[in-house]
């Protein structure tokens, strides 16, 4: 069987769950509240940042985790999310779809970041388009 695309990956219909954890994890202590995102949950969040504004990963969970009445948000899943977005993003932009038709998955993808190194495309385009985006909003 062939591997799934990242697009095929983004487009899985999953919800966003809240669990109460067992035990201590990453950051987020025993009997929280821990938001499980969504692929499409961090798509939205992305196309919200306006153009010129960068958001690390941490306040991307804390923001996800307030929006849906939980304390956390997953680390791990949020990371694997991102990429899927920007994964398959980048999938978009080989298909034809222009820069300004695609998640500005740069705003939330930090060159030199854990998710940035796994990219299989590398990092040009982040460092490309953040450069753009200041130069355009200064």
């Amino acid at each position: 069987m062939a591997r799934k695309t990242w697009i095929e990956k983004f487009r899985v219909e999953k919800q966003p769950e809240i669990k109460r954890t067992d035990k201590a994890f990453a950051d987020i202590p025993e009997k929280s509240l821990m938001l499980i995102a969504t692929p499409r949950l961090v798509d939205a969040y992305i196309r919200e940042i306006p153009p010129g504004t960068f958001v690390d990963t941490a306040t991307i969970r804390k923001d996800l985790a307030l929006a849906h009445g939980a304390e956390y948000t997953c680390p791990v899943t949020t990371g694997i999310f991102l990429r899927i977005v920007a994964e398959a993003t980048y999938e978009e932009l080989l298909a034809g779809k222009s820069l300004e038709d695609v998640t500005p998955f740069w705003r939330a993808v930090a060159p030199g970041s854990p998710t940035a190194k796994k990219l299989t495309f590398g990092q040009e385009l982040i460092i490309q388009q953040r450069e753009k985006e200041q130069q355009e909003t200064n």
